[in-house]
C-alpha cells in the first residue's frame, strides 16, 4: 500500500509542524511548506519528511513549488493551506490597504494559488483532499456570542479573510468536482500568531485538520469544523 502523500503550507512551526509530526506518526509522506530553508530541512528531518520550498504569497513561489511535487512524488493526496498571518496590530481606523493586501495576500490569495497550483496533481490522486485552516474568528454567530473568546477579538482584517476561508473551501467544493475541500477551525491555540496566548496545546489545536486530513471519503466535502464538530457560519 502506498504511503498518503500530503504538503502542508507553513510547516515550520506551530500549527503547521504539529500538524506534520502527527500525519507524519500516520504513516504520511510529509512535504514540509516552508519559505525558510534552514528551518524547513530542520524540520523535515525531524518528521522525517521533505522540505518543498514555498511562500504561498509568491505565485511564482507556487508554481515552482508544484513542480517539485511534480517531479518528485508525481501527486498529491492531501493539500493542507495551513499559511496564515495576523496582520498589523492597530486600531481599525488605522488599517491601510495596503495592509489588507498583506493579509488577504497570504490568507485568502493564498489558497487560491494553492488550488490553482496543485489540483493536477491532486487530481492524480484516488482520494484527493484539501483542508484549509479557517478560524471561529471568521464566524458571525461566534463573534457575536459574548460568551466566547471569540466576542473579545476586534481584527478586521483576519477575522474578514477567515470568513473568505472558510466560504472559499465551500464554493470550491461545489465547483471542483472529484476533490473534497473542508475547513478546519484550531480553536484558540498556544502558537506564535498569539504570543502563545492561547488556551489549547498545538496537539489540541491540530485535532480538527487531522480529522479532516486523514476521514472517509464518506465524511463528505464542503464543511466548516472545530475538534468539537460543525463551526456556525
Amino acid at each position: 500500500m502506498t504511503s498518503t502523500i500530503t504538503l502542508i503550507s507553513g510547516a515550520a512551526r506551530g500549527l503547521g509542524l504539529e500538524t506534520a509530526r502527527r500525519l507524519s506518526a500516520l504513516g504520511h509522506t510529509v512535504l514540509v511548506g516552508a519559505r525558510d530553508p534552514e528551518r524547513g530541512r530542520a524540520v523535515a528531518e525531524e518528521v522525517g519528511g521533505r522540505w518543498v520550498a514555498l511562500d504561498v504569497a509568491d505565485s511564482a513561489s507556487v508554481a515552482a513549488a508544484a513542480k517539485d511535487v511534480a517531479a518528485h512524488e508525481g501527486r498529491l493526496d492531501v493539500l493542507i493551506n495551513n499559511a496564515g498571518v495576523t496582520g498589523p496590530f492597530k486600531e481599525p481606523a488605522e488599517l491601510t490597504g495596503e495592509d489588507a493586501l498583506a493579509v488577504f495576500g497570504v490568507n485568502v490569495l493564498g489558497i487560491v494559488r494553492m488550488t490553482h497550483a496543485f489540483l493536477p496533481l491532486l487530481r492524480a490522486s484516488a482520494d484527493p483532499r484539501v483542508v484549509n485552516v479557517t478560524s471561529g474568528l471568521g464566524s458571525q454567530t461566534l463573534t457575536h456570542d459574548a460568551e466566547r473568546v471569540e466576542h473579545s477579538v476586534v481584527s478586521p482584517l483576519y477575522t474578514s479573510s477567515k470568513a473568505a476561508v472558510t466560504m472559499l473551501t465551500t464554493q470550491y467544493a461545489r465547483g471542483v468536482e472529484g476533490v473534497r475541500f473542508n475547513a478546519a477551525d484550531p480553536g484558540y491555540t498556544a502558537t506564535d500568531l498569539n504570543h502563545h496566548t492561547g488556551t489549547q496545546t498545538v496537539t489540541e489545536g491540530t485535532d480538527a485538520i487531522v480529522a479532516l486530513a486523514t476521514e472517509d471519503a464518506s465524511a463528505g466535502t464542503g464543511r466548516a469544523v472545530d475538534r468539537e464538530g460543525p463551526l456556525p457560519w
